[in-house]
């Protein structure tokens, strides 16, 4: 199971290795690849970036002044350490890679990996998925009875989510497989959108 740090750690890499950026920068675009649910708080990022400071996966390049304010922004960089770490967290295919956080930073940045192993993390998911598809109908057919009809409707969202993603999940891999199988156009619906119809879902990282 992935801790929230190393998730941290994994996206804050990824964005540095893009381009060197100020903490309000990391913050708001780690925010947008949370998505709403999970706002990341500067009690989250910092602590999260003195670790990586301490390791020497990053570093502090400058310092700069806003028209808006005299406080000087921190900028930071990562360094040769921590391209390899990236490069290394990303390589990796086990179940860590397969949770729903973990799994959406990674896809964030699947352009830096090869088509092999974006196939193994998308099978993983995939299966992963439908696992938790299979225990969610069996629990949804023995309670419907038991339930009243807007928490039925909840736990038939939920399944359906997990349906959507599937589906999703199915269509990319045959793309990356390069069958003929368009990519699909519309993003994989991200863990927060998931949220109302998680009740009575199994976790990912069972």
């Amino acid at each position: 199971m992935a801790r929230r740090g190393d998730t941290i750690e994994l996206a804050v890499l990824g964005l540095l290795h893009e381009g060197p950026m100020h903490g309000y920068e990391l913050r708001k675009r780690l925010n947008l690849m949370l998505g709403w649910g999970r706002v990341l708080s500067y009690g989250s990022l910092y602590p999260a970036l003195k670790k990586m400071l301490r390791a020497a996966l990053i570093t502090e390049v400058a310092a700069t002044t806003t028209p808006t304010s005299r406080r000087p922004r921190i900028v930071y960089e990562v360094t040769e350490a921590g391209h390899d770490e990236f490069h290394r967290l990303m390589s990796e295919v086990g179940p860590t890679a397969w949770e729903d956080d973990n799994f959406d930073i990674r896809f964030a940045f699947f352009s830096s990996t090869d088509m092999e192993i974006r196939l193994r993390v998308l099978e993983g998911r995939r299966s992963r998925l439908q696992e938790r598809l299979a225990r969610v109908q069996g629990d949804l057919e023995r309670t419907q009875a038991e339930v009243n009809r807007y928490a039925a409707e909840l736990q038939r969202h939920g399944v359906e989510s997990v349906e959507r993603e599937v589906r999703w999940l199915s269509d990319l891999i045959k793309a990356e497989r390069g069958d003929g199988t368009p990519a699909p156009a519309a993003p994989a619906p991200a863990p927060a959108t998931r949220a109302p119809g998680t009740a009575g879902l199994p976790p990912t990282n069972d």
